[in-house]
């Protein structure tokens, strides 16, 4: 997985170069993070644990169309910019030049002659030798931007050709990790679960709080002592990429307010957990669409709502970062892809993804557990 390392490397570098690279840096470091994802997903046929393989390979891809995505938006605002700054000068410069153009179809006797006599004649060819060069330092500051918005318009061209072929890539990458999944040898257990009492448990909850403090009482936990997890707080990585769009107890549109997290996704993201977990729900839920519980450490419970695909079985214990499902939605295809890029917006993340990290019976923030991007 030599390629996949080196793509999630650029990612890293990447992070803290982004805002002083150029657009089109950018979108070259994206487009070599998307070839090593592709290179990582012919090695994860041979490799020996596949699942983890085509998590990390999925998550590559995921973030190389990311930083792909953002290039294209830095490089069309920069492109306007340029458009912009050519609308301002041209007036100005077509002017000048139309002087120039007079003064060089002029006689020879005549430009060495000026009304006011040889001073007025000595002002005016220092004035030309002044203005001359000014115009060249000029040009040349022209004809490099007019080369950056070819290069722009180039990279927008090569991008179309890298999006079809990754996008069909990533989702061939997805089915290969729900079949891993599926076919995966049956991972360690902390308890096997008794469907007819989750169903019971799932008919008589009106709640989420009910349901949650409900799992607690059906499997009593055997987990070690919380004191890892809790040292972890804060630097838990988010189980999905995204933006947060609402935070603990805020209203959302609908005047609904949740003691959890709610996370603007793209569609088809890949879910993950962020600490070795138990899995103690996975399924339909009340309103919530697809929920996966996990248990990341006794006495704490951990709630992912909204998503459209989950995988694994009640009971099994998972490594951080395991694959516990994917989002809904269906992803761009190349040309609503661009589009939304060249246009500068944030991009198709019409998925949510709610959070709510309970501890005991009582829901706690988990901004403060989670580095949460804000942007």
């Amino acid at each position: 997985m030599k390629q996949l390392f080196i793509a999630l490397t650029l990612l890293a570098l990447s992070g803290s170069a982004v805002a002083q690279s150029d657009p089109i840096t950018t979108a070259k470091r994206a487009s070599q993070m998307l070839e090593a994802a592709a290179d990582s997903l012919s090695e994860a046929e041979s490799a020996s644990d596949r699942v983890g393989a085509l998590t990390e390979t999925v998550r590559a891809y995921e973030e190389g169309l990311s930083a792909l995505r953002e290039g294209l938006r830095r490089a069309s605002i920069q492109e306007r910019s340029i458009a912009l700054v050519f609308e301002a000068k041209r007036d100005r410069l077509a002017r000048l030049l139309g002087i120039l153009q007079t003064i060089g179809t002029s006689p020879a006797p005549l430009l060495m002659m000026h009304p006011t006599g040889a001073i007025g004649t000595a002002r005016s060819g220092m004035i030309l030798s002044e203005v001359t060069p000014a115009l060249q330092s000029e040009a040349l500051v022209l004809r490099g931007q007019l080369e950056e918005i070819r290069d722009i318009r180039s990279l927008q061209q090569s991008a179309a050709i890298q999006l079809t072929k990754s996008l069909a890539e990533v989702q061939t990458a997805r089915a290969d990790l729900s079949r891993a999944i599926a076919d995966r040898v049956e991972l360690p257990r902390s308890f096997t679960s008794d469907s007819d009492k989750m169903r019971a448990l799932i008919e008589s909850s009106d709640t989420l709080q009910g349901f949650a403090s409900g799992l607690t009482d059906l499997n009593p936990s055997d987990l070690n002592n919380p004191a890892d997890f809790e040292a972890a707080k804060g630097n838990l990585r988010l189980p999905a990429a995204g933006t947060l769009l609402h935070g603990f107890n805020e209203t959302d549109a609908s005047g609904i307010n949740r003691p959890g997290l709610v996370l603007a996704t793209r569609a088809q993201s890949l879910v993950t957990t962020p600490w070795p977990a138990t899995l103690r729900y996975s399924g339909p839920l009340l309103d919530y669409g697809n929920v996966v519980i996990l248990e990341p450490s006794k006495g704490y419970l951990l709630i992912l709502a909204g998503l459209g695909q989950t995988f694994g079985e009640v009971g099994e214990v998972l490594d951080q970062g395991a694959p516990v499902g994917l989002m809904g939605g269906l992803t761009p295809n190349p040309d609503a892809f661009l589009m939304t890029a060249t246009k500068g917006g944030g991009g198709n993340q019409q998925e949510s993804l709610y959070i709510e990290l309970r501890q005991g019976d009582e829901p706690v923030d988990p901004a403060t557990w989670f580095a949460t991007n804000k942007e």
